[in-house]
């Protein structure tokens, strides 16, 4: 079984998602653990996504990982070993929302599984995102165009990348950083709300507001995009 670090664009996916952006990646569920106050326990509860796709299939490949990973110095066997298996693999971290993470990908046939670790007493130490994978992959390949905004006329006036942030100057001169994350070629979220590009251009302009892309972090700086207000 091969475990690898996630890639930038496969980290956002370590994190809930709104039910459109579930359904399109064929998100399964999270399995979410933790080492306990010894750091050689192993809690884990489960949360499903879509139970029509909990397959038989699905349940035994989702055994054979977490037990492969929990044998000896495996990156699930101990806080002690998670926090050894990050500290070798240096490209696996990430900012995650309040501290540095550490993202790996395994997969099975038709299966993939995102892990986001967190070797800290106190916390959860992992959340393990299960996708059909075909599916995942499609939409991070669809997304790598990343997310247009137009005028109401379909002209493009920039793009952001998937996971990025506009910048809202409101008519009353108060301004608001949205995140985005892409749908399709013609949808895209802003914040918790889905529109239509040319929806969201007809508002910004009937109701006298603009857009911008905020500038990109450095890579370091970046945090995966939080959604439904919470972390799961």
């Amino acid at each position: 079984m091969e475990i690898r670090a996630l890639t930038q664009s496969e980290q956002k996916y370590t994190y809930a998602q709104s039910m459109q952006l579930e359904g399109q990646t064929g998100c399964i569920g999270h399995l979410r653990g933790d080492f306990g106050g010894s750091g050689n326990e192993f809690h884990t509860d489960w949360s499903d996504t879509r139970e029509q796709w909990k397959t038989d299939e699905f349940k035994s490949g989702l055994d054979d990982v977490i037990n492969a990973l929990r044998e000896d110095k495996g990156l699930l066997h101990s806080r002690r070993d998670m926090s050894s298996a990050a500290r070798q693999s240096p490209d696996a971290a990430f900012m995650g929302n309040y501290c540095t993470e550490y993202g790996f990908r395994v997969d099975i046939d038709k299966h993939a599984f995102l892990l986001r670790c967190n070797p800290t007493k106190g916390d959860y130490n992992f959340y393990c995102y299960c996708y059909v994978k075909e599916w995942l992959d499609r939409h991070i390949s669809r997304a790598e165009q990343g997310i247009r905004f137009i005028d109401p006329h379909y002209k493009e006036l920039f793009r952001i990348p998937d996971g990025g942030k506009i910048i809202i100057t409101y008519d009353w001169g108060e301004k608001a950083e949205k995140s985005c994350r892409f749908i399709d070629e013609y949808h895209t979220e802003v914040g918790s709300n889905l529109y239509h590009i040319c929806e969201f251009a007809e508002r910004m302009e009937r109701n006298g507001h603009s857009c911008e892309p905020k500038p990109q972090e450095p890579p370091s700086a970046q945090k995966a995009p939080k959604h439904k207000d919470h972390e799961r």
